[in-house]
């Protein structure tokens, strides 16, 4: 996998979704993102960007398995591709952007009303058994074990994240079960999304671009990337259960 590959994937992808789009989306939430995490924003304000964020991934997650996932099932080969061509860099930039925002936005949400108390370990511990699986897991996907970019991004954040372990281990204590429940959905929603989907949509791609795309390749990727964004949709719904059970119990 060369530089030109790794760069040339994301403008290539970026051109298909529409430049426009792909770029707001990542731009809108990172801004989102780094307001919240700026402590200007009010409580009421990082609610809103946290429960917008996660209607909007669950959603879509939920439309493409339950709705256009048994659509595109009843194509041909050819059809269900030309869908896919057009759907898959939308939400390649769409979804990660939604799914990041929800994520940082609901645990800094969390610490903030109190809900998450001696967090730092457990972080620690969240960031490790994120990192290590979905790198793996997209190394895998990818084919890349053997690229020296992927090896030393793989050892930095292999031995970034267990020494962060290692130092905060020490203070590990108790947290309330739905906090720790929804830890685990969530390590689940992200090494899902980010080593198994997220290196679907980008060998869909590679496969639109190569010299002589197969539509059997990308009609089989686009429609099992469906049904796991569907499962992913399940769990998400099951995580808001948990957060309603969350607020509900301290008021």
């Amino acid at each position: 996998m060369s530089t030109r590959s790794v760069s040339g994937t994301i403008r290539g992808l970026g051109k298909r979704a529409n430049p426009a789009f792909a770029g707001g989306v990542v731009g809108v939430s990172l801004l989102a993102l780094g307001y919240v995490l700026s402590g200007e924003a009010s409580v009421e304000v990082h609610t809103y960007v946290h429960v917008m964020a996660g209607l909007l991934w669950t959603g879509t997650d939920l439309f493409i398995g339950t709705v256009l996932g048994p659509v595109i099932g009843g194509l041909d080969k050819e059809e269900s591709a030309a869908v896919f061509t057009r759907l898959t860099p939308k939400t390649t930039f769409f979804l990660p952007a939604m799914a990041l925002l929800t994520i940082a936005g609901g645990i800094t949400l969390a610490q903030r009303l109190g809900y998450f108390p001696n967090s730092e370990p457990w972080l620690a511990l969240f960031t490790a058994a994120n990192l290590i699986p979905a790198l793996l897991l997209a190394g895998w996907r990818l084919n890349v074990f053997g690229d020296r970019r992927w090896q030393a991004l793989f050892g930095v954040a292999a031995v970034g994240s267990l020494a962060w372990v290692a130092t905060a281990v020490g203070d590990l204590a108790s947290i309330p079960l739905v906090v720790a429940l929804s830890l685990g959905i969530v390590t689940l929603l992200s090494v899902l999304g980010f080593g198994f989907l997220l290196p679907g949509e980008i060998r869909m791609y590679q496969e639109m671009t190569s010299a002589d795309p197969d539509s059997g390749v990308i009609a089989r990727i686009g429609a099992r990337n469906a049904k796991l964004g569907g499962l992913q949709g399940v769990m998400q719904l099951l995580l808001i259960g948990l957060m309603v059970s969350l607020r509900w119990s301290v008021v």
